[in-house]
């Protein structure tokens, strides 16, 4: 029986795997996303597509057993199907990857950290950072929508949370609903630690956290700034207090 060469069999074989590892990943998280407690995309993923290109797999994959069954030598044209599926997919994938935004849940959760907290900042006196839920919930309407997917379903707004007689940022928030912004006000009011429960960067399925990258909390300080120091840079989300976890002695929270 003449088999084709080595050459060939290995681009089926690599062929094969890397199409059941990219599209078999994508049905998974198509599949896992509607059922996962929190679930880290903008939107729902669609399992047709990887599903499509799994079976077009498949059936290349049986043309190629049957070339070789009956010793199909080099030239057959169905040694090529396999290749051809993996490169026609990526393309695709590329193409439509134009429209898409490349942002991910980790991306927007900081941008929308760091929209709410150059909005709050603006609205600090020279001695104290504003504290009343009824003045800080107008920010969120500027966020847009929470990066998160509840149990396949888009968090629609963005929730505020605020809570006082803080040491740093809450770094724990047990209970609470992806897409809420803990707002964390410091004694006398002398600045807050702004925080979002969403998931670790490096989770894409969970229960909800506060978000964190490599173990460190993300946040953002808002802080009294004299007239001396204005224009002097606010703490970044990824310095990290070193101050004890958050001790709060009352919430008060809104929903829009």
């Amino acid at each position: 029986m003449t088999l084709p060469s080595k050459k060939t069999l290995l681009a089926n074989l690599l062929s094969l795997a890397a199409i059941a590892w990219i599209y078999g990943g994508d049905l998974s998280d198509a599949v896992r996303a509607r059922s996962a407690e929190v679930a880290a995309f903008t939107t729902l993923p669609s399992p047709v597509g990887p599903a499509v290109v799994l079976a077009l797999a498949l059936l290349a994959t049986l043309v190629v057993i049957g070339g070789l069954t009956r010793g199909k030598e080099e030239g057959f044209k169905g040694y090529r199907l396999l290749p051809i599926v993996l490169v026609g997919s990526l393309f695709a994938d590329l193409v439509l990857a134009e429209s898409r935004v490349p942002l991910s849940s980790l991306d927007i959760a900081s941008m929308s950290l760091q929209s709410f907290h150059r909005q709050a900042q603006e609205l600090t006196s020279e001695q104290a950072v504003p504290d009343d839920p009824r003045v800080l919930q107008p920010l969120l309407e500027q966020l847009g929508r929470p990066p998160y997917l509840v149990r396949g379903e888009p968090v629609a707004a963005y929730t505020l949370q605020v809570r006082k007689d803080c040491e740093g940022p809450v770094r724990e928030a047990p209970g609470v609903l992806p897409g809420t912004l803990l707002y964390c006000v410091a004694p006398e009011r002398r600045g807050a630690w702004v925080t979002l429960v969403g998931l670790p960067a490096e989770q894409r399925f969970g229960v909800p956290a506060v978000v964190s990258s490599g173990g460190e909390t993300r946040f953002m300080l808002v802080r009294p700034i004299p007239p001396d120091e204005e224009g002097a840079a606010a703490f970044r989300d990824e310095e990290v207090a070193r101050e004890a976890p958050a001790a709060d002695a009352g919430t008060s929270s809104v929903r829009p």
